[in-house]
């Protein structure tokens, strides 16, 4: 497969970006052989124009590359926000080229010739991470629905159980009665689909670390 492929791959991708056609050629056939998807690309500028899939998908990315280098792809990818996992190869490696690439990321570097195994090794991490994020990007969606459900009075009342107030120093907080707030927070606990208090307090803290969404 290849960037020219018209059906969209319908489980985990491994994207390979390398100027050697026989390194493309040995990496598809080995990725292949463990039933995973390949598309090939000879430089990052033609992964540039391929369209994103929803798939769980991985980049194994020569280091030296005409025009634009791996390793300052690296850093367009992180820049423009899109979270792929690297693994790195390459023939000239150097410990700062590795320790940069680390740094930003990357989740291996490895120096051709690298062992088949290490290679899968580092693919199978990289797919892992990328559905853990595919994951937890659909949970805290989740719970920005629901949060968006809220009432404002219900959101009021939501920071300050979070905050480990009772229901009688909330009441005194807003200007409620107590029966009122219970209400509120019944009703809130319903809507967030939270077991317990320490639940709903996990939930507000991944809704407030979302650069996502408006400020709680």
């Amino acid at each position: 497969m290849n960037a020219a492929a018209s059906a969209a791959p319908a489980g985990p991708l491994v994207l390979i970006v390398d100027d050697d056609p026989s390194i493309r050629e040995a990496l598809q056939s080995l990725f292949r052989s463990v039933g995973l998807q390949t598309e090939s690309f000879g430089s990052t500028s033609a992964l540039v124009e391929r369209t994103p899939v929803d798939v769980e998908t991985c980049l194994v990315l020569d280091v030296r590359l005409p025009g634009v280098s791996g390793l300052d792809f690296q850093t367009q990818l992180a820049g423009s926000g899109r979270e792929l996992p690297v693994v790195f190869m390459t023939g000239h490696g150097d410990i700062p080229m590795s320790v940069r690439a680390m740094k930003a990321g990357a989740v291996d570097f490895l120096s051709k010739p690298f062992r088949d195994q290490d290679m899968l090794d580092a693919v199978a991490a990289a797919l892992d991470r990328d559905r853990r994020r595919r994951r937890e990007r659909q949970e805290l969606a989740t719970l920005e629905a629901r949060y968006a459900a809220l009432t404002a009075r219900e959101r009021e009342v939501m920071v300050h159980v979070v905050a480990g107030l009772m229901n009688k120093q909330i009441a005194a907080e807003v200007g409620l009665s107590e029966i009122t707030v219970k209400i509120h927070r019944g009703s809130l606990m319903r809507k967030m689909a939270a077991r317990s208090v320490p639940d709903l307090v996990r939930m507000f803290e991944a809704l407030r670390a979302s650069a996502t969404r408006e400020p709680i």
